[in-house]
């Protein structure tokens, strides 16, 4: 058994790239149909079935870092509060990981349709993020996601050689030795306002129904208490790679904070570091 079935996910609007569609994945279609909605390095999002029927199967291989089980408890606390999606199952076998998961109403805000109409995406995007904050409750939240517990996690990795070369950092970070990202990162400043954040707050894990408004938040993997600045400073950040520079002012109004250039440097760097 290959794992892998004989059909190919097609390409979508010329970005995703064609792959093999997992066994797995192919046994919870049951023939409905099913097509790639997003790749990740290490992980492939499936769509399958259409209407009421729809779900989506995040499907990723063994070797990969993430962490389906983690995502589906973060989604299953999150749900009570805020619109992410239900899960529905999940499992595993000798080639990979799967988790199953509900439709939510709407559309990537990286989709064709608000990538041509950037300033509604962004703010959008700002408006969502803050309703996320608003809503999880800290108190009784049971994930970190504190930049304290994610530079120990880095000071681990480093020492057995697992973190990600600079060379693979955006460039701005890309003059720093590891030693010294780490020094930097190190540095923690203090927190501004503590909230549960996303853990991944880019542009593609909003959604967004045909008016424009945000409709729910998917990618939950990393989600956790921590500085609303941690999710703020990579939101931001993700306009310039999704719809072209100039945007982050407007995602920021859209949430309503003025831009904290201390700690939007700081945790784009641990972001970094921590990728």
């Amino acid at each position: 058994m290959t794992g892998l079935g004989s059909e190919v996910a097609p390409e979508a609007d010329g970005c995703l790239a064609s792959v093999a569609v997992p066994d797995s994945v192919l046994g919870i279609a049951a023939g409905r149909p099913h097509h790639l909605v997003w790749q990740n390095e290490d992980a492939l999002t499936f769509e399958v079935g259409a209407d009421d029927d729809r779900c989506f199967v995040k499907w990723a291989p063994n070797s990969s870092p993430s962490d389906l089980v983690a995502e589906a408890e973060r989604m299953t606390w999150a749900v009570r509060f805020t619109p992410v999606p239900v899960v529905l199952g999940g499992g595993a076998d000798d080639l990979g990981r799967w988790l199953v998961t509900a439709a939510l109403p709407g559309r990537s805000a990286v989709d064709p349709r608000w990538v041509a109409q950037p300033r509604s995406a962004v703010r959008a995007i700002g408006e969502g993020l803050r309703a996320l904050h608003e809503a999880l409750p800290v108190e009784s939240c049971p994930f970190s996601w504190t930049a304290q517990h994610r530079v120990e996690r880095r000071l681990r990795a480093a020492v057995v050689g697992r973190l990600n070369p600079p060379a693979s950092w955006e460039p701005e970070h890309q003059h720093l030795s590891i030693r010294q990202a780490l020094d930097l990162v190190s540095d923690i400043p203090p927190d501004d306002k503590v909230v549960v954040c996303h853990g991944d707050a880019c542009a593609p894990n909003t959604l967004l129904t045909d008016d424009g408004r945000w409709s729910g938040h998917v990618d939950l993997g990393a989600l956790g208490v921590a500085d609303r600045w941690a999710d703020l400073a990579v939101a931001a950040w993700s306009t310039g790679w999704n719809y072209g520079p100039g945007w982050e002012g407007e995602l920021l109004d859209a949430y309503g904070v003025q831009p904290d250039p201390e700690r939007i440097k700081y945790y784009r760097l641990l972001w970094d570091v921590d990728g």
